[in-house]
């Protein structure tokens, strides 16, 4: 194949596998169907549930499953209104405590697979504080960053021209590229997702919690409890690929008035 017709043969497999992100419409890579990553999603949670501990604190464990069903709601709420309920197909909800004090954490797995940490209660303080991390982190999947990154590692090291037959004749280093993508088989959960991916789950996980019935205007408290944590430090795992605490505190006044539209108490 020559320069000229692999430069076409890539165009076009861009062009084919390009998706949109739901709210913001942001044009993302997709070469990786959301039935193969959410059954992988499902194996390798399956995996740090069993491994846990899960947290015996009932009282916590059942806000955590409370807030997730209610933002559950809000998000098939939200993606039906936008014509969108397809891509929730293979969903298959779970929301978890693990008992890990020195965890300041909480991630989504594609297919709304949810894990926090107890070591981020103290900062999320109360409900409305699971809220707003619940909120965030289930947008990651909503808005298929785990996917995303998939993709881009897959052409970053096969290249677009073997891409086919890389998925079907190599498994195991597909594997290893999703656990990369999602963090997996680290002691902290998801793998660090880009500045501008952390944004965008900032915007819509402020639409999915005002939607739950929780007051998007408390957001900027949260991560300023977050960002106090660090003490001038190295910031915790949780912020440290979030955009700076001026800016995540400016975008969130900025979206917040577009979310009181769609909360009701």
């Amino acid at each position: 194949m020559n320069k000229r017709t692999l430069g076409y043969f890539a165009f076009f497999l861009l062009a084919a596998a390009c998706a949109t992100v739901p709210l913001t419409g942001r044009k993302q890579l997709n070469l990786v169907s959301s039935s193969e990553i959410n059954t992988m999603a499902a194996q390798q949670y399956s995996d740090v549930i069993k491994t846990g501990p899960l947290s015996k604190d009932q009282a916590q464990t059942e806000m955590i499953r409370r807030v997730g069903l209610k933002i559950q709601k809000a998000v098939e709420q939200y993606m039906a209104e936008k014509g969108a309920s397809a891509q929730l197909s293979g969903f298959k909800w779970e929301f978890n405590l693990i008992q890990d004090d020195k965890t300041v954490n909480a991630w989504c797995m594609p297919g709304g697979k949810v894990a926090f940490y107890t070591g981020i209660m103290p900062i999320c303080k109360d409900e409305l504080g699971v809220a707003v991390v619940m909120g965030h982190e289930v947008a990651h999947a909503i808005a298929n960053h785990g996917r995303e990154r998939m993709s881009q590692g897959l052409v970053a090291q096969f290249g677009l021209s073997s891409l086919n037959a890389a998925l079907g004749q190599n498994p195991t280093a597909t594997k290893q590229i999703f656990m990369q993508a999602v963090g997996i088989g680290t002691n902290v959960g998801m793998l660090k997702f880009s500045r501008s991916h952390e944004s965008e789950a900032d915007h819509m996980g402020l639409i999915f919690m005002a939607m739950a019935g929780y007051d998007p205007s408390a957001a900027p408290a949260f991560w300023e409890r977050m960002a106090k944590l660090g003490g001038g430090q190295q910031p915790p795992e949780f912020l440290s690929t979030h955009p700076s605490h001026s800016t995540r505190i400016k975008d969130l006044q900025a979206w917040t008035p577009e979310a009181m539209k769609y909360y009701k108490k």
